[in-house]
């Protein structure tokens, strides 16, 4: 059990930590030309299902995937990592999303629990929307195609693959991988359930071509949707320390070799590093050899927490639902 702490007692920052705009540009080739295949397969197509992250149900999602490519076809937003986020919130967030969104089909899963209810509720709720569906030139096909979607990382291939094997018995059908970007094209159609006959379109994770909103592209970035090195592994753990610290969230204290909550990263790294004995060998300028604290992987361990849970179950949009000071949350992550 973490320590408690007063968050009144400490004078933490009130904004988000600056960073230019140009640390958080990603649109690689793979994801223009991946966006054009997905548009070109969309006659073949019967229903569209976006995966995002429930960590940040309001944040991320590309504008692109509602604006031209779901269109009238039917839509299921899942919202996966749910073992990763605060479950006494679910029900609120679904009815803001319904409410403010139109987010009629809204399915949360955990896309590596083959038990989870959510993945065993996707099959027939996607064949009964597609039979209640007008599906123009592919009426007089037997077998439903299945277009996933979502930004990069987010569990699109894990969902698949877990798909499979419940429904057919078949394992490891797609490459899936911890960062983001590891589904690089528009695949062929994969099988995932026999009668009736459904078959997925696995796509890759696509971004906005910028992110301007600079708070969105650090919630993205902690949730592995950009790739760490390409915004900075100090600057996505200050961002984290930051956000814990706003909402009174302190089990980094102690798994950072802490005494008390710190509001600068350094020293909070420095106590890592400390702890977990991450050292490296640097050379000065007379050519001295000495040991000097490894913030960098330091950061990386700190960012795995929260990515794994150890640091607790966090909901990065809760200011989205008005929830300031969420002081139950420990009692609800028990």
């Amino acid at each position: 059990m973490a320590a408690k702490f007063d968050a009144a007692a400490y004078n933490f920052r009130k904004k988000c930590p600056f960073v230019t705009k140009d640390l958080l540009r990603w649109f690689p080739g793979h994801m223009n030309k991946g966006l054009k295949q997905m548009q070109r397969k969309l006659n073949s197509v019967d229903c569209v299902i976006e995966v995002h992250d429930a960590r940040i149900p309001f944040t991320g999602r590309n504008p692109i995937f509602t604006n031209t490519l779901i269109g009238t076809k039917p839509h299921i937003l899942v919202l996966n990592k749910k073992d990763l986020t605060v479950p006494s919130l679910i029900p609120r967030i679904r009815d803001k999303l319904k409410a403010e969104q139109n987010i009629k089909n809204l399915v949360f899963t955990n896309s590596k629990d083959q038990h989870c209810k959510g993945l065993k509720m996707l099959k027939p709720l996607m064949v009964n929307l597609i039979k209640g569906s007008n599906r123009y030139n592919r009426s007089e096909e037997l077998d439903y195609n299945v277009m996933i979607m979502g930004v990069p990382n987010v569990g699109k291939s894990s969902l698949i693959n877990m798909l499979r094997s419940n429904n057919m018995s078949i394992r490891h059908a797609l490459p899936v991988g911890a960062v983001a970007g590891v589904t690089r094209s528009v695949m062929m159609k994969i099988r995932i359930n026999n009668d009736p006959v459904i078959f997925m379109l696995d796509t890759p994770g696509i971004l906005e071509p910028s992110v301007t909103d600079i708070e969105m592209g650090l919630k993205l970035a902690l949730c592995a949707s950009l790739q760490d090195h390409l915004v900075g592994e100090e600057i996505i753990a200050d961002y984290l320390l930051y956000w814990l610290n706003k909402h009174g969230q302190f089990n980094y204290v102690d798994y950072m070799g802490l005494e008390e909550p710190c509001d600068d990263i350094n020293r909070v790294l420095i106590g890592g590093a400390i702890k977990y004995n991450r050292i490296r060998r640097t050379r000065d300028f007379d050519g001295r050899v000495r040991d000097v604290p490894d913030l960098t992987e330091v950061s990386r361990l700190m960012i795995k927490a929260f990515r794994t849970g150890e640091l607790g179950k966090i909901l990065l949009d809760i200011d989205v639902l008005g929830e300031k000071n969420p002081k139950d949350l420990d009692r609800s992550l028990a």
